[in-house]
């Protein structure tokens, strides 16, 4: 409203002497802050305008931060006891000739830990072994459909004459692994399989939460520790990976992020290039007659350009999420947060900065040669895209909510599955989780094109306030009857929310501030600095007043729980969720474990007892 009523006007009659054609004719740069005359009193609602809007998005980012951590909270307090609250992940185990894994963790465990320490799984390697097992999973499924029509029927075997049955359903799971375990419980290549990492459980949530954020060892690469993720949430396939390798993962999968945003500078340029009408035409002669005409004009330089960029961007998220599962993350939410930081970095740099620093590669890296110019250069380029950003917004943000409403990708795998492949999925496997790492960095770029554009170039705003209302209801509709939460993040995706919405509103000031140099108004230049030192002091309170909530857990409200627990007498329940919960590759699924008699039922009811399956103590194995 600011913007449309007060900045708007200033800036389309911001030239005095100009004579104005009718206002549908006029060209975007009319109505941006470069129409505006040098040294001209009318600076002063520009001014006012940042403040006002940066005063407003402060507040609106305080009371937001206040709420979703209210909910942090209260998710932490209100949910049911959950078997990663009262689990520690133990990573760079130390080998020993003369002890495996397990019992290595059983002893470190058992001797520092004797109070709180109740039991451990094991991590194993994932090999064939595991892909039989699904594969066998999945036969059962198919199977099951027919079993009710079919009877135990006899007939002779072609090699040795006997009898043999079609199939046959085991009554129990210690049935299907009697004559395959050992006396002590480990199968012949158990030790073998064995990785330097295991699930260690506590009997309160606090104890786990010292032990997972206290050094273990005296070299830190050892006995490392931190809070295991919710079962649902473990990406198994990372535990095997040893933990010394983690920081050179990181180190270059971080290198090859940003190999990949200089590498994506060609098509970046490419695209600039269409916007540039006299380079095309001097370096294409023959479009010179096609480029004259006024369709054509339009549909090369205007939205051309955002068509091919957004076909381009579309090969990034699966890349980025490729580097971060080189990473090592040990969690699907881990490893979507770490893809989502990459996307929106490369979405940022690509997308706003090349496309407003536009030219040449050696231009764009040249532009950066003097620290001082960053502000002036930014400020020139700035309100000379509008129409690009116009465009994009019109092509990527309202497209994308009719893709996303229409789910095309996902709808066209599943033809093809069905249809072509004629493979029959279960429609729990076709279950679709929220892309956080595609849309929260789509969401944050329109902010950032919103902020910068909102005193340079404010007609952009309409079209962003139409994309904000309609994503709201998409969303809205897609997260409560579309995706499915397999596990919960506890609101850790809100940082990086706030952080790009600050950095979003400095960038604002500092180009504004560029631009009231320019323009020689050093009033408004004067008032803009404490704006940027206001906005800078405000992220430093809210990163210490809400931000450690989103990176550890308060002792005051575990303790509360645990107390409760012992109150209510749920700490044998919670016990008893300990064997089944984090189990790598487990024999049978649920529904196959239920396919047998009542008695099967109190068998499994009885195996699943920490008492009968580990009478010693000792870490289970499957």
């Amino acid at each position: 409203m600011i913007c449309i009523f007060l900045v708007l006007p200033v800036n389309y009659y911001g030239q005095e002497e100009m004579l104005h054609k009718q206002i549908h004719a006029e060209s975007l740069e009319v109505f941006t802050i470069g129409n505006v005359k040098e040294g001209s009193k009318w600076l002063w609602a520009h001014c006012l305008a940042l403040y006002v809007i940066s005063c407003s998005a402060c507040v609106l980012l305080y009371f937001e931060y206040k709420s979703i951590t209210k909910m942090r909270l209260a998710h932490i307090t209100g949910s049911p006891p959950n078997p990663s609250h009262f689990t520690v992940l133990v990573r760079g185990i130390p080998w020993s000739p003369d002890h495996s894994y397990s019992d290595s963790v059983e002893k470190f465990f058992s001797t520092y830990y004797p109070a709180s320490y109740v039991s451990h799984q094991m991590v194993y390697q994932a090999g064939t072994v595991d892909k039989l097992m699904k594969d066998a999973e999945k036969m059962y499924r198919m199977l099951k459909t027919i079993e009710p029509q079919c009877k135990m029927r006899s007939m002779p075997c072609c090699l040795c004459g006997g009898m043999t049955h079609s199939f046959k359903v085991l009554n129990n799971e210690a049935e299907s692994v009697k004559s395959k375990t050992s006396v002590d419980g480990l199968q012949p290549t158990q030790r073998e399989k064995e990785c330097p990492a295991a699930f260690v459980f506590f009997r309160t949530r606090y104890a786990a939460v010292v032990a997972a954020q206290v050094l273990q060892s005296s070299n830190p690469m050892l006995w490392v520790t931190q809070l295991a993720p919710e079962p649902d949430d473990v990406y198994w396939s990372n535990l095997s990976i040893p933990y010394k390798q983690v920081w050179l993962r990181k180190l270059a999968t971080r290198l090859g992020a940003i190999a990949f945003m200089f590498v994506f500078l060609v098509p970046v340029t490419f695209v600039q290039g269409l916007t540039q009408l006299d380079q095309l035409s001097h370096a294409f002669p023959f479009l010179k007659g096609i480029l004259k005409q006024k369709f054509m004009n339009r549909l090369v330089t205007g939205y051309l350009p955002s068509v091919i960029l957004i076909l381009f961007l579309y090969t990034v998220p699966p890349t980025m999420m490729l580097f971060s599962t080189m990473e090592g993350n040990v969690s699907r939410s881990e490893r979507k947060r770490s893809a989502c930081i990459k996307v929106l970095y490369f979405t940022i740099w690509n997308v706003f900065f090349v496309n407003v620093l536009s030219g040449s590669v050696i231009r764009q890296l040249s532009v950066f040669s003097s620290v001082r110019d960053i502000p002036i250069q930014l400020a020139k380029a700035v309100p000379t895209q509008a129409t690009f950003f116009t465009t994009y917004v019109l092509s990527s943000g309202w497209a994308s909510l009719s893709c996303e409403v229409i789910q095309l990708f996902a709808l066209l795998c599943n033809v093809f599955r069905k249809f072509i492949l004629r493979i029959e999925d279960d429609p729990s496997n076709c279950a679709l989780t929220f892309p956080h790492h595609t849309e929260i960095p789509r969401l944050l770029l329109f902010g950032l094109i919103g902020f910068t554009c909102s005193v340079m170039a404010p007609l952009i705003l309409p079209f962003l306030l139409v994309y904000f209302f309609l994503a709201f209801l998409v969303y809205r509709n897609q997260i409560l009857h579309v995706y499915v939460s397999k596990y919960e993040s506890g609101g850790k995706f809100w940082p990086i929310v706030h952080n790009t919405t600050i950095f979003s509103l400095v960038l604002t000031q500092i180009i504004a501030l560029g631009v009231f140099g320019i323009k020689r108004s050093p009033v408004a230049s004067g008032f803009t600095i404490p704006l940027i030192l206001f906005t800078l002091l405000f992220n430093e309170y809210c990163r210490q007043r809400f931000s450690p909530v989103f990176k550890r857990s308060p002792a005051q409200v575990l303790i509360e729980m645990d107390r409760q627990d012992e109150q209510w007498g749920r700490v044998d329940e919670i016990y008893n969720q300990f064997r089944s919960a984090y189990c790598q590759a487990p024999l049978f699924s649920l529904d196959l474990s239920t396919a047998g008699s009542t008695g099967h039922h109190k068998d499994k009811k009885s195996s699943q007892d920490p008492e009968s399956l580990n009478p010693v103590g000792r870490s289970s194995h499957f």
